[in-house]
This record gives C-alpha cells, structure tokens and sequence, in this order.
C-alpha cells in the first residue's frame, strides 16, 4: 500500500538504533526524506549509510516507483536547545518546516522512588516530556499552515500499566500523554495534523537486552532462560521486531491516517490484559 507520504520531510529522535530505527528505516522505504538524530555519533552514522543503501534500493526496486530518500545525520542531544537548533540547522534539510516528527528518547534509569532526588526527576521530564513538547511547539504551526503534519511520540506501554520501578517513566510519560490528549484536539486537528502516542512493550532491542541480563544477574538465571520467561508471558509468545514497530509508525504517519489523532497506540503482543 502507498502510505501517499514520499518526498516529505521527517524527523526522528534517538534514530541510531532500536525502535527510532526501525521508524527511520520504514519512512525512508516509503522515500520520505529524513534527518536522524541521536547522540552517539558513530552509531548514527553507521545508521544513516545503511538508510542510504536501502533507499537506493526502494528507489530502483521494481513495481511502485519511489524517489530516492534523503537521509541526514545530526549527533546532538535533542534534550537540550543547542541540539534542537543543530536539527533544525543541518545543511539540506527543511528548517523546522518538518512534515513529520517522531520523538524518541531514552528511558530513565529504574530503581526505588524513595531513592529519587529532585535533579533525577527533572532529568526525566526533561527528555521524556518537555522535550517532545518542545519539539512539538517548534513544527506544529507550520505543519498547520501546511495542511499536513504527522508527530508520533514514542512512549512506553508502561503509561498503560505502570510498572513499579519504571516511577520515572511513569511520571514523565503520563504528563506527556495528558498534554498529547490536549494539544492533539485543538484546533490543529481540522488543519490536517494529527500527533498520537505510540506505546512499546517488550521489542527485542539493546535496551531490552540490557534489561535481561541486569535481570538474569540479579536472580542467578541465564540469560536465555530470562527471555524465555519474558516471551511466554506474552500472548504472541515472543518479542516485537524494530521493523515491526517502524511500520506501525509509518502508517501513522501516512496519509491514510489522518482521521486517527490524541489516540494511545499500543503495540505489545497481546499482553497488556485489560479491555480499554
């Protein structure tokens, strides 16, 4: 199916590996120009030469015809003002004049609320909240005035089931989710922008692998054994993929997708439990 979405112009958060990876390579596969953002700059330039290779391959690939993607690269903190204005600076690319935006940011450390002082929580909000937000208030406008904008927050399922020692998450992502649910039925909704929540469970990615082993430490089990565990409690008896996931998001960002806005996109495998 065309997504109706090559040519435009995305922007993706935390795009050197993972889930904002899988994201990058699915709207580059659709031929949407895209500016990767992420800290670790040799990780995202080694992300952006294979998003160049296959949008030279979606480019000449038989049947539906799609222009040759566009893929910049900015190794800057999208936290903070001086990486936001690196993104929206970088030679060749639109400006703030973004037609979709995905944000993405690395999850806070777990742990023991009782333990969390003042400067661990606005370091959390700080990327989980007000920095989507951030980005949000920089391209919504002209989006709006474009007749058509996409933004995808990516959030946590732990917004839908809150998770005990995910407190910092919890938080910070709820707060974002609240504003989402404003700001998404306001009146940019009637001028083609819709922003929605895209809400991970357990996608096999170096952070869920990270997780795995501290878990296999801390009980004495093998590795293997901890993720047989986890993927036995999931419905679809295993873990989500990053193309997976990027393909869920590039339908959200479609044009097909315009009449779904402020909505909470779950995508778990089946093993979040409850009805609504």
């Amino acid at each position: 199916m065309d997504l109706c979405i090559a040519g435009k112009w995305a922007l993706v958060c935390g795009a050197s590996k993972g889930l904002g990876f899988g994201c990058a390579q699915a709207l580059v596969r659709e031929g949407v120009n895209v500016v990767i953002n992420a800290r670790n700059a040799d990780a995202l330039h080694a992300a952006a030469s294979q998003l160049i290779a296959e949008s030279e391959a979606a480019a000449s690939a038989g049947g539906q015809k799609l222009p040759q993607a566009k893929v910049l690269a900015v190794a800057a903190d999208i936290t903070t003002a001086e990486g936001r204005a690196a993104v929206f600076s970088v030679e060749g690319g639109p400006g703030r004049d973004f037609d979709i935006v995905v944000t993405n940011a690395g999850g806070p450390p777990t742990g023991d609320f009782r333990d969390w002082d003042r400067d661990a929580w606005i370091r959390a909000v700080d990327a989980n909240m007000l920095t989507p937000i951030a980005l949000i208030q920089a391209t919504v406008d002209g989006m709006a005035a474009r007749g058509f904008g996409r933004i995808v927050n990516i959030t946590s399922s732990a917004v839908k089931a809150p998770i005990d020692i995910l407190g910092l998450s919890n938080g910070a992502r709820s707060g974002l989710t609240g504003f989402v649910a404003g700001v998404a039925r306001s009146r940019i909704a009637a001028r083609g922008v819709t922003i929605n929540n895209l809400l991970p469970g357990k996608f096999d990615t170096d952070r869920l692998a990270a997780t795995v082993t501290a878990a296999a430490g801390k009980t004495g089990q093998r590795v293997e054994d901890v993720r047989q565990a986890q993927q036995a409690q999931i419905p679809a008896g295993r873990y989500g993929t990053a193309q997976e996931f990027g393909a869920i998001c590039a339908f959200l960002c479609s044009q097909h997708a315009a009449y779904i806005t402020g909505q909470n996109v779950l995508a778990d495998g089946g093993a979040y439990p409850g009805t609504f």
